[in-house]
């Protein structure tokens, strides 16, 4: 095959769609249930139907498809769950948003015409999100695609729900919960950001009931709640006021009577120590309520408007009458004095309305029965977190769990399934009822509210395979494998699947958990719907670069549990390698026949009639293997995924292909046919090493070596049985993942090579700094010692790579210097290149001193001057960027002097005139450099230039 048959330039934007459409189409998405197979599945974490997908989304769909994939090629029955969440709260807020921009309110459309709009709304954003992910080339099973409110998961939703209210671990009544005022519903802890804002501190004065002039002043930052107070506490160690425990305070405002209690809860280095107590409206004074069985005092109504319990202030806004509160108390001569005080505040997710805690009579799941086996399962390893110290993390939050609120006051959702008679009796029932269970009352109605979005979420692993009914899904495909999902939900969802999965199925829902970490902008700020910010859509990133570089950056630029910043520039050199991979092909393709013959590596792969060259990328080959092999198995993607690429272009591309051309211009035609046979050998098993992580570029190249090889007579046995052309299946996404061959590993070969790439890095970095002209053959002279049979059979590839004049090539055991030569220092060899073949030196000379003055001279200008009051005066920015510069200057000086001494034959004073392999030289310039660098770093933080 001619690579004139391959375009000249990887297009992406005309290849990735075509592809995606034809793996679909084959069915290699959709796995068989075979029982000779081991199952590994995947459940997607299912994106809400708010709206498009961000680079939050891309993170999970490229390491869950690259997991699928990798087990897709290991063997393995390798199931993808795809689909996605309704999210309650979150959609019916856009929705609502949507709606007022067009001047209609929810409440004027009624709950079924609005929840009409939802569906459309869903329906809409659902078709986006699937393409975004298609585009991402997620390989997910679209025959078993579900949603959170289709009918199998909302029977699914409704049966836990009975089951768990049987057993008496749902019940309903007046808890405190996160309220948001805008949406007039409970809100999870998830749904409440907290933020820390400069707020002001209130000092209150209670007076003290039956003195006169004595008082117990609090400190408050809200002092509206002040109408819900039923106590006062303090501190029973605090001697300040150990005479006042047991007495009664009032009511500042409403003149109500309330006691001063004792509680170790109270904080006495906060405000004056003593804090009031308003149990309807403070998780700790909620708490501290129940252990002195104070009253609960709700001053809120829905909309967080003061209700009847605020007297002269019901109806009026929280926030203005607090206000007028606090007039009320200045007037009073009660309010001490405010001070500005800094604290977290929690606002809404979706909203940012300020979060207010308040009593609500709302149905609670009984979490601490649920959570004790989920606690075992994964002390006893059942299930594995990744990376292990979530698991502190999670046995903090499984240890200290409450009561889950289950319910909202939405209309998008799954309706509670509980329905009410005049006579306050529930029914709880799997099918609509038509009377009350309890009074046979046809007069019931249903509660209003839905229920909390994570608990159809918490069903998410097996209600997708079909439970409650025992499918056959489900009997093979479950426990699933790997729960992939952002550390930030560990609690909110993971912890509640492995509680309700143990609940519901008596199985663990999955073996591992693997956490990634949070997606931010570059100003380190968390990428999501709710930060939007410009190009945070990876569509916009597939188009101006591919999907292959932006998964390549997603997986090399992430660590388990680490959070990451997006860097196009990572994405751009992403891009370069998926065109290096292509370069690398078409030059292969290139120079094999037209019909596929003459690529013949003998399957036994017999060694001794390989070169050094071969024995070398063979050897580096199946380390690679073995080494990715190793590093995907311990969750180390990025790691993996980092080696194929410095395999593929460090390796394959620089130095193999590069010594393969020697061969391939020669008339040897069985060498040609060897060679060939490694480069194919090595191009394939590359190819389905990087394939997980870059799908398209691989597979397009793929099909382009397959058909190649299209005479499976001519090819052979190529590349050993694994690959032969018989051999080759349709795709690459199903071809068998490539196996380490110990045999090939050839540690000599890898030595001996790396010795001979030490030194030919040495001559080439001598060329560049001498500015010797890029095609000029010079001569050398290399003094190998025992190393000099090595040097002689690889007299070509030296004289090629260093662009040598092998005419002058000279490989002695022992040489001597030249008198007007370089000396270089490759590991235990010697190569002296003398400078009339490498340049007319007397010209070089004159350049090199006229550079040295100028260098010197700046170095002398930035001494003086950083020596002078402009180190004081100056901006430090400044200051530091002139050090910045005199460091480089010193440095660069210091090559010029080196440079000028090998010229002149004599080495810089105290030193021999010799160089590494790469050029270095430890002149006392290079010294100062040092030295000047460090003074740069020792400078103080501020004066650094910030980034």
């Amino acid at each position: 095959m001619s690579n004139s048959e391959m375009p000249k330039a990887y297009e992406p934007k005309h290849v990735e769609e075509r592809l995606y459409e034809w793996w679909e189409k084959r069915g290699y998405f959709t796995p068989k249930i075979d029982r000779k197979k081991k199952p590994f599945v995947i459940s997607i974490p299912p994106p809400n139907v708010t709206g498009e997908l961000h680079h939050g989304h891309a993170m999970f769909v490229t390491f869950e498809d690259l997991m699928i994939r990798w087990h897709r090629m290991l063997g393995d029955a390798a199931l993808w769950v795809p689909g996605s969440d309704h999210a309650g709260i979150a959609t019916q807020n856009v929705v609502e948003k949507a709606l007022e921009k067009n001047g209609t309110p929810r409440r004027a459309l009624g709950r079924a015409a609005f929840v009409e709009r939802v569906w459309e709304w869903k329906e809409e954003y659902g078709g986006i999100i699937n393409m975004q992910i298609r585009r991402l080339g997620a390989s997910t099973d679209w025959t078993r695609e579900r949603f959170t409110l289709d009918e199998g998961l909302s029977r699914a939703v409704r049966e836990a729900f009975v089951r768990l209210y049987e057993k008496k671990l749902i019940y309903r009544g007046p808890r405190l919960v996160n309220w948001c005022p805008h949406d007039e519903s409970a809100i999870s802890d998830l749904e409440v950001e907290h933020t820390d804002e400069k707020i002001k501190l209130y000092y209150v004065r209670y007076p003290l009931d039956g003195a006169r002039d004595e008082f117990i002043t609090v400190a408050t930052t809200r002092p509206e709640t002040m109408l819900g107070d039923t106590g006062i506490a303090v501190h029973p160690r605090d001697k300040r006021y150990k005479k006042l425990i047991g007495r009664t305070a009032i009511l500042p405002v409403l003149d109500r009577k309330i006691p001063i209690l004792a509680d170790t809860a109270v904080q006495p280095e906060f405000g004056t120590g003593a804090v009031k107590v308003t149990p309807a409206h403070d998780p700790t004074d909620f708490d501290m309520g129940a252990r002195h069985h104070l009253p609960q005092i709700n001053i809120l109504n829905a909309n967080a408007t003061i209700n009847e319990n605020g007297g002269e202030f019901a109806g009026m806004d929280r926030f203005a009458a607090r206000k007028k509160i606090v007039a009320q108390l200045e007037r009073d001569g009660l309010l001490d004095h405010v001070e500005d005080y800094e604290t977290s505040i929690g606002r809404c997710q979706r909203c940012q309305t300020i979060v207010e805690p308040l009593i609500s009579t709302q149905w609670f799941v009984k979490a601490k029965t649920l959570a004790r086996p989920a606690i075992r399962a994964v002390k006893t390893g059942k299930i594995k977190i990744v990376p292990a110290r979530f698991n502190k993390i999670y046995f903090q939050w499984m240890d200290n769990i409450r009561d889950w609120c289950i319910s909202r006051q939405l209309w998008w959702g799954h309706r509670i399934p509980v329905w009410y008679c005049d006579d306050g009796h529930q029914t709880c029932a799997r099918t609509d009822p038509t009377e009350c269970a309890t009074c046979g009352s046809k007069n019931i109605r249903q509660d209003e509210d839905v229920l909390d979005t994570w608990f159809s979420s918490a069903l998410w692993p097996f209600s997708t395979l079909g439970w409650p009914d025992e499918t056959v899904d489900l009997e093979f495909f479950y426990p699933t494998s790997v729960l992939e999902t952002g550390y930030d939900i560990l609690f909110f969802w993971v912890a509640r699947m492995i509680m309700m999965g143990l609940e519901f199925t008596g199985k663990i829902p999955f073996e591992t958990v693997y956490l990634h970490g949070m997606m931010r902008h570059k100003d380190g700020s968390k990428i999501s719907k709710t930060n939007p910010q410009p190009g945070d859509n990876p569509l916009d990133v597939i188009r101006d670069f591919s999907a292959d570089a932006l998964r390549y950056t997603i997986v090399t630029s992430s660590s388990p549990g680490v959070d990451t910043k997006l860097d196009l520039e990572k994405v751009e050199q992403a891009r370069n390698f998926g065109n290096k991979i292509w370069n690398i092909a078409r030059f292969i393709l290139g120079n094999l026949p037209e019909n596929g013959a003459g690529a013949n590596l003998p399957s036994s792969l017999v060694t001794r009639h390989l070169t050094l060259s071969d024995r070398w990328i063979l050897s580096r080959l199946n380390r690679l293997i073995a080494n990715v092999t190793r590093a995907y198995g311990n969750w180390q993607f990025g790691e993996g995924t980092r080696q194929i690429y410095e395999f593929l272009w460090d390796e394959f591309a620089d130095w193999y292909i590069e010594t393969s051309k020697i061969v391939l211009s020669g008339d040897d035609a069985a060498a040609k046919s060897r060679t060939l046979g490694v480069l194919v050998h090595a191009l394939d098993q590359a190819l389905r090493l990087l394939h997980p992580a870059m799908p398209f570029v691989t597979e397009e190249v793929w099909q382009n070596l397959r058909g190649a090889l299209a005479d499976d007579e001519a090819s052979g046995d190529f590349a050993g049985p694994d690959s032969a052309r018989g051999d080759l299946p349709d795709a690459l996404i199903i071809a068998p993942w490539p196996r380490a061959n110990k045999k090939m590993l050839d540690p000599r070969a890898e030595k001996e090579f790396a010795a001979v790439m030490e030194s030919i890095r040495a001559i080439r970095t001598a060329r560049n700094e001498f500015k010797v002209e890029a095609g000029k053959k010079i001569p050398a002279i290399i003094s190998a010692g025992s190393a000099q049979a090595l040097y002689h059979s690889q007299r070509a590839v030296i004289a090629m790579l260093a662009h040598l004049d092998p005419t002058q090539l000279q490989i002695e055991k022992q040489a001597a210097r030249p008198a007007h030569a370089l000396a270089l220092v490759a590991g235990k060899t010697e190569i002296f290149l003398p400078f009339e073949g490498m340049f007319d030196v007397a010209k070089e000379k004159a350049r090199l001193k006229g550079e040295i003055e100028k260098t010197r001279a700046d170095v002398a200008r930035q001494e003086q001057l950083l020596a002078s009051e402009f180190s004081k005066r100056a901006p430090k920015e400044v200051v530091e960027k002139t050090r910045e510069q005199l460091a480089a200057n010193i440095e660069r000086l210091g090559k010029l002097d080196a440079q000028s001494a090998s010229l002149d034959g004599r080495p810089t004073k105290g030193e021999t005139n010799t160089r590494d392999a790469k050029g270095t030289k430890n002149t006392k310039r290079a010294k100062a450099a040092k030295s000047a660098k460090k003074k740069v770093k020792r400078m103080p933080k501020s004066t650094k230039k910030r980034s």
